[in-house]
């Protein structure tokens, strides 16, 4: 058992209301200069949808993550030998038209045109040709809020496994929904882009999981941006390098949240520590699709078991960080309540960014003006709150981006979440029967105590309940090298201008 620790997410879906805040805070941040413009970090997309970079679910286009040959995984992207062949040639990048081309506008003629009779406008300027654009086809939330449905909609890949008559369901006006799906790296367990980068440029950092990408060492074949599956991984072509997000480490060296994490309007977001078996991530990731999930959640290990307390201690993981991940709430969300999924766990990486999916919307095809509640019962469920057959969103696309297709994984979290709805009803509104509860609470698996505590930390959390940030030994790391420093001083080898310009 090689438990190590691992700063993990989770992003509580049915509390994200597209603001896009996130978006912004980061791109003041850390994307704000030349060969970043067109580089969302943190992006929102609405789902149905084709996604940021366009299809970027579609492996069979992109070949991001692992597939399972003869027994293991390996890149979908190449074999070593192929990634020698194509090492000048990558033909799965996704194209700046499947970002967009950032522009902004000819202001200064708008500003300074002549009077005349005709009102000046400002054209478009592309930013990285510095010319003239012709039109403007794309942007980073092109399709949001299904702006151009069924076109851009009807594209996502995630309904390919939906029957037709399911599919065209889901654009008649009366149940045409969407939900948000607020996007970060995810700092995998088995990060693709680590494995296909020719130049080892791309880590994990031991202490915490974060994934960084090293500047000094990244000579710009972009292979990392083909190997990760969710395309979290830019090119920045003013400087020749690629870049990614990195959780704002220096902030949570400091004992702050990341950027997007601190200016959610929402609230949808949680940060804490999780301690998991190294020993199983080759074997955790080579399970069948179905049984992906579990096996994710077996890696994780309890912080209040004894054996695994000894064994991180064994390898050097401080008391701080044991104590940080037993009051994380990650960790509840996914291992205790089991109601985070993962995203896409079918690329295999093992992402360690968690979503509780967004409940079901009321059903809202009507039969003669009013609901069509035939077949509800099968739930034994209120017909009012939910029906896992005849949701507008259908089980098995929400199956498909966070269990690999397996509904039964999915069904589990929505009666969970369909339990915490009717227990909390009845106590406030009180127009449900306790046998109602009783029914609710025996078909989610829970009980008053668990519904409770989940209803608190969804809806009530504090500040200090949602983000356990846990020390990262930052102030041993800057000791190691002040140390030393001052003992050179101290011997007069007269060093400390050139150890002062390295970057801690």
């Amino acid at each position: 058992m090689d438990i190590r620790a691992h700063v993990s997410m989770v992003f509580h879906l049915d509390k994200c209301i597209g603001c896009h805040t996130c978006s912004i805070a980061c791109k003041n941040i850390w994307t704000d200069r030349k060969g970043t413009e067109y580089m969302w970090w943190n992006n929102v997309e609405t789902k149905p949808g084709t996604g940021y970079p366009t299809l970027w679910e579609d492996q069979e286009k992109y070949k991001g993550g692992w597939e399972k040959k003869n027994g293991r995984i390996e890149l979908k992207l190449h074999s070593r030998r192929g990634g020698l062949g194509n090492i000048f040639h990558n033909p799965y990048l996704p194209t700046i038209d499947d970002y967009y081309e950032p522009w902004t506008y000819d202001y200064e003629n708008l500003f300074n045109a002549p009077e005349g009779d005709d009102q000046p406008t400002a054209r478009a300027v592309s930013m990285i040709t510095g010319k003239p654009m012709e039109s403007i086809e794309a942007g980073p939330n092109w399709d949001d809020d299904l702006g151009g449905s069924p076109l851009y909609a009807r594209n996502d890949v995630n309904l390919d496994e939906l029957t037709e008559e399911e599919r065209e369901q889901l654009n008649e006006v009366e149940r045409v929904v969407f939900f948000y799906l607020p996007r970060i790296c995810n700092h995998c367990l088995n990060p693709g882009c680590v494995a296909a980068c020719p130049a080892g440029a791309i880590y994990k950092r031991g202490e915490d999981g974060i994934v960084l990408l090293s500047q000094e060492k990244c000579r710009a074949w972009r292979m990392c941006i083909s190997g990760c599956p969710y395309k979290k991984t830019y090119f920045n072509w003013a400087s020749g390098k690629s870049e990614k997000c990195i959780l704002c480490y220096p902030r949570l060296e400091s004992g702050q949240p990341p950027a997007c994490f601190h200016s959610c309007v929402g609230r949808i977001r949680y940060l804490g520590v999780l301690l998991y078996d190294a020993d199983q991530i080759e074997s955790g990731a080579s399970v069948a699709n179905e049984d992906l999930v579990a096996a994710q959640r077996a890696m994780i290990m309890d912080p209040f078991d004894p054996e695994v307390i000894a064994a991180a201690k064994k390898n050097k993981i401080s008391d701080a960080m044991i104590t940080a991940a037993q009051n994380s709430p990650v960790y509840k969300f996914v291992k205790k309540w089991q109601i985070a999924l993962p995203l896409h766990p079918d690329f295999r990486t093992l992402p360690m960014l968690f979503y509780v999916p967004p409940m079901l919307p009321v059903l809202a095809k009507t039969k003669d003006g009013t609901y069509d509640v035939e077949g509800l019962d099968k739930e034994n469920l209120p017909a009012m709150l939910s029906s896992l057959e005849k949701a507008r969103m259908p089980i098995k696309y929400m199956a498909s981006m966070f269990s690999a297709g397996n509904t039964n994984v999915v069904e589990d979290v929505y009666r969970k979440l369909i339990a915490v709805r009717i227990f909390k009803r009845a106590q406030k509104v009180k127009d449900y029967q306790q046998a109602e509860v009783d029914a609710a609470l025996a078909s989610g698996k829970t009980n008053a105590e668990e519904v409770e505590a989940i209803f608190r930390l969804t809806s009530l959390p504090t500040y200090e309940e949602r983000f356990v940030v846990p020390p990262l030994g930052r102030e041993s790391a800057v000791e190691a090298w002040e140390i030393p420093l001052a003992r050179k001083q101290e011997a007069g080898f007269g060093v400390r201008n050139k150890i002062a310009k390295r970057k801690f």
